[in-house]
Formats: structure tokens, sequence, C-alpha cells
């Protein structure tokens, strides 16, 4: 038995919240960061355990104590000044495998609190890792990203998912500026390891994007076309990276990957995500009537349309209403209630937007007449959308300046 007491594991107590919308189009990270974690902490200790005494009043629970010979402070506290060893209070049996330990401490009302812990192999590079991450923490995020950058292959699964997700967390603009300066036949390498794992590919793509040279499209090009390499994973990434890498030759891959109607699910939702990232973060690159024209490529297809139509209605391309409302008349969508819904959604917020758009307005007329509660429901739902934030608990309300103030 090891040390996680509270939590199976550090990585799987880091799978709980999303990442923002603003963060790396192209990454999945969960939870919070390790040194989101450390700030949570009063104190953090790395050593070996020794003495479990279980409490002999309750043989069946954890109480009892263990001892910790500190070998390491990652984060000081006045209680571990200058000693050697600390008791903690719970009994932790060792389990034959685990050399050392990282521990999370918090002081409660008095009381000591071991209230996280991770068994770490003996050449383990978590300690350093984190201790580290502590120290780039107030430096700036291109300083803090090229710190993790190092670790993102490392062997422990713990520290390379760690700074995986701080990359996730980052905003596109930061992924932008440290990618170009990262070293190409790295992230090339790494895209080329069958040992990486797939959930990488799409920022390895992405960041390659930004730093590689003309050849590194062609490199890229031959991985997309390895049968044997198929990237079930992270296509998303890798096909942007192609595409800034060379436009032309880029975007008519993507294109091709539209046009092929065998392709599965998840090679299409692949491209919706990089029309998405050229459109809404990169049109520099590939010019909005050109993803407009992939889009529009996209929402005739059955198996993947109502989600392009609710980007069309999320970027308010209003001007495309008889483009989307056509889509009703085929039995392919508007027999299909998903498909359905997002015309509907569209034909709402092209009514509210543009009282002048009769066309959205009589359909939405139109669909009342045949489900009144349907339409509401939608209506209410766009709603909720367009409310702004709630405030925090004790903001202060302003009230708008006044004319000529």
């Amino acid at each position: 038995m090891n040390l996680r007491f509270i939590v199976p594991a550090i990585v799987a107590g880091l799978l709980l919240n999303a990442a923002p919308a603003s963060a790396c189009p192209f990454c999945s990270p969960t939870g919070t960061t390790l040194t989101g974690e450390v700030a949570q902490a009063d104190f953090i200790l790395f050593g070996t355990l020794s003495n479990a005494t279980r409490d002999k009043s309750d043989p069946g629970s954890q109480k009892g104590t263990t001892e910790l010979s500190i070998e390491l402070v990652i984060k000081p506290h006045d209680l571990i000044k200058g000693k050697k060893s600390i008791t903690i209070p719970r009994y932790v049996p060792p389990d034959g495998k685990s050399a050392k330990h990282l521990i999370f401490f918090n002081i409660f009302n008095g009381q000591l609190d071991a209230y996280r812990g991770e068994a770490v192999p003996a050449d383990s590079k978590l300690p350093e890792y984190l201790k580290g991450a502590m120290e780039v923490k107030q430096k700036d995020i291109i300083t803090r990203l090229r710190y993790f950058f190092d670790y993102l292959e490392d062997p422990d699964i713990v520290v390379s998912s760690d700074a995986y997700s701080e990359f996730g967390y980052a905003e596109y603009k930061e992924v932008r500026e440290i990618g170009s300066k990262l070293p190409p036949a790295v992230l090339l390498r790494w895209l080329k390891d069958a040992n990486t794992r797939g959930s990488r590919f799409g920022l390895y793509g992405l960041l390659l994007g930004h730093c590689g040279k003309p050849e590194d499209a062609k490199a890229i090009r031959a991985l997309l076309d390895d049968k044997d390499k198929a990237y079930t994973s992270g296509l998303d990434g890798v096909v942007a990276g192609y595409i800034l890498l060379d436009p032309k030759a880029g975007w008519e891959y993507l294109i091709g990957l539209l046009k092929d109607k065998t392709k599965d699910f998840p090679v299409k939702y692949a491209a919706l995500k990089t029309i998405r990232f050229f459109r809404e973060f990169r049109p520099d690159v590939i010019p909005p009537a050109d993803t407009l024209a992939a889009i529009k490529m996209l929402i005739e297809d059955a198996d993947i349309a109502d989600m392009p139509i609710e980007d069309m209605r999320k970027w308010k391309l209003w001007e495309e209403t008889p483009t989307v409302l056509a889509l009703a008349a085929k039995e392919s969508h508007g027999g299909t209630p998903i498909i359905a819904r997002a015309i509907l959604k569209f034909a709402i917020a092209a009514s509210w937007a543009d009282p002048k758009n009769t066309a959205a307005a009589e359909y939405v007329v139109a669909a009342k007449k045949k489900d009144p509660k349907r339409v509401q429901f939608l209506e209410e739902v766009l709603k909720d959308e367009q409310k702004p934030p709630t405030p925090p608990a004790g903001t202060v309300k302003k009230d708008p300046p006044k004319a000529g103030g």
C-alpha cells in the first residue's frame, strides 16, 4: 500500500476541470496543475517513510503515525524549519515497492493534515520538476512554458501530464509565442515516435507549425500519408501545423479530407476543429472566405452537420440564413432531430439579430405553429447563452457613466 491515502493518485485527482475556451486549441488539459496545488498546500515534503504504527484502538482504520525522513523541502514552512523528520498522523504501511514519497500538508485548526501523497520511484524527476516549477512560477509565461517543454515526454506520467496541462491552460497567443522559440527537430521526433501518447500529437503539431521550416511541412505530410501511422488523436493540431508551414498544400489536404466520404466521424471532427482554429485565431493564414467555404461543405454532411451549423450561429453568419434553412428540406437533415434543432436555433438567433431577416422570422413562426413548447425552450436556451456572467458575491454594481461624463 502506498501513500495515495486521500486520492488514488495525483493524476486521477486532477481529472476534474475542463480547459477554458481561450486555452490551447488542440489540447485537453484536466484538473489543477501541480503549481496550482502548491499554492493550496501549507508545505510540501519529499522523503522516506518508516516506523508505521497503527492505532491499536481502531485496527481497521488508517489511524496511527508514520515517520517521514525529510530529504527535500519542496515548499517550506516555519513548522518544519531545521527538522530532519516529521511525524505524520496517519498509518501508512510500506508497500515494498515505493522508495520515496511526495507529501502535501495543510495545517487545519492547529492540526497537521497530510492530505495528499504520491509514491515516487527512486529515479523520478518529480521533486526536481516541482521545485523548478515553483521557481519559475512568478516569471513570465514564456519562461514558464519553456521550462515545462523539457518535461513533456518525461517517463514519469505524473510529471509529463502536468507539463502538458501547463501548455493546455495557456492561451493560444502564448503557445504561438513559445512555439516560435522551440526546437523543431525535437517536436518532429516526438510526432514520429510510436511511443508518444496520442493526446500529445495535437499540441506537438501546432508547436511545430510555429517553429518549423518548409522541409518540416513535407515531413508532416509524409506522416499524414503514412497508413501505418494514422493519427487516431491529435489529427487537428497536426493538420493545423501543416497548414501553418505550407498554407496552400496544407489547406488542399484539409479540403481533401472533407471531400472524402469514406472518412469516419473523428476525422471530420478533427477537420472541423482545424477550420475553427483558422477562422477564430489565424484568419491571416486562411482567409475567412475559405474557412466559410469549408464549413459550408461540412454542413452538407449529416454525420456532423449540427456542429458547423452551431459554429455559424456563434460566428453570427446571418447572411448565410438561406443556406442553413435550405438544409431543413433535406430528409437527412430536417429529419434528424439534433440537426433540426441546430437549424432552428440558428433561425431564432438570426431573427433576433436582424429584424429584416424575414426568412428566419418566418421559419420560426412556422416552427411555433408545429411545436410552440420546443421553440420556447430553445429561445430560453439562447437567452441563457447571451446572459452576461454573474459577478462574484460582494461585487458593487456601478451605474453606467452619464452622458458627457
